[in-house]
């Protein structure tokens, strides 16, 4: 996700952006993007340009830690209340979030295992606020996880919204094992989708068992992609 912010010197907007967004310095990347002198008729500005940081993880390691994870579903008109401060919090820097992008919305608590807590949001504007692919979804996710690791460093929040992500999921599943299908009958490999670690993760799971056919992930970056290979 990316904000701009502008103030009188770089280091006053980047402390706004740190108060606005509730996050470490160390959780964005700066680009000054304009930057205004000083003058007889004005006091000269500084504009930056703030990007949160995206964490990548290596989705053929067994051991590495998605926010999301399999066995975690949201149950159907479950709600939970608050349980502390911490939670109460969350909720709120929540709320906030959505109502400065522009979108009223009724975020409650859905599940909770630990330190892992599943979030419902609801909004007549729910399918803005999921985005093409998730991708809106997945940003705000990664706002409020890092919100959270300031409360907590053990947190981790889980946001749905309209159980899109139950559903994404299946999808990628079914075009999973229809791509394999296809594979293993012409013998020609199939390259899928751009996918994140999470998903890739889905994939590699879902065709483990699969006869005649493996899979390995292909490209640089947090956004890779699947091929499904015939095994001779």
């Amino acid at each position: 996700m990316t904000k701009e912010f502008e103030a009188r010197t770089e280091a006053e907007a980047i402390q706004m952006a740190v108060d606005q967004l509730h996050i470490d310095r160390s959780s964005f990347d700066v680009e000054v993007i304009r930057s205004e002198k000083k003058g007889f008729f004005h006091k000269g500005s500084v504009t930056i340009r703030v990007q949160v940081k995206d964490i990548e993880l290596e989705e053929d390691d067994p051991s590495s830690e998605s926010v999301e994870d399999m066995s975690d579903r949201m149950v159907p008109g479950q709600i939970l209340e608050p349980e502390s401060e911490d939670e109460e919090k969350i909720l709120e820097f929540l709320t906030t979030l959505l109502r400065k992008m522009g979108y009223e919305a009724n975020v409650t608590i859905n599940f909770r295992r630990d330190r892992k807590i599943g979030i419902n949001v609801e909004s007549d504007n729910s399918s803005i606020i999921i985005g093409r692919k998730g991708k809106n979804l997945d940003a705000i996710q990664l706002i409020v996880n890092v919100f959270a690791g300031n409360l907590d460093a053990d947190y981790k929040i889980i946001i749905d919204s309209e159980n899109y992500r139950m559903r994404h999921e299946e999808m990628i599943i079914r075009s999973a094992f229809k791509a394999a299908e296809s594979v293993r009958r012409t013998g020609r490999s199939k390259l899928l989708e751009p996918m994140n670690p999470f998903e890739r993760r889905l994939v590699h799971t879902a065709l483990n068992d699969f006869d005649g056919v493996e899979t390995k992930s292909e490209g640089e970056g947090l956004y890779k992609q699947v091929r499904i290979i015939q095994i001779k």
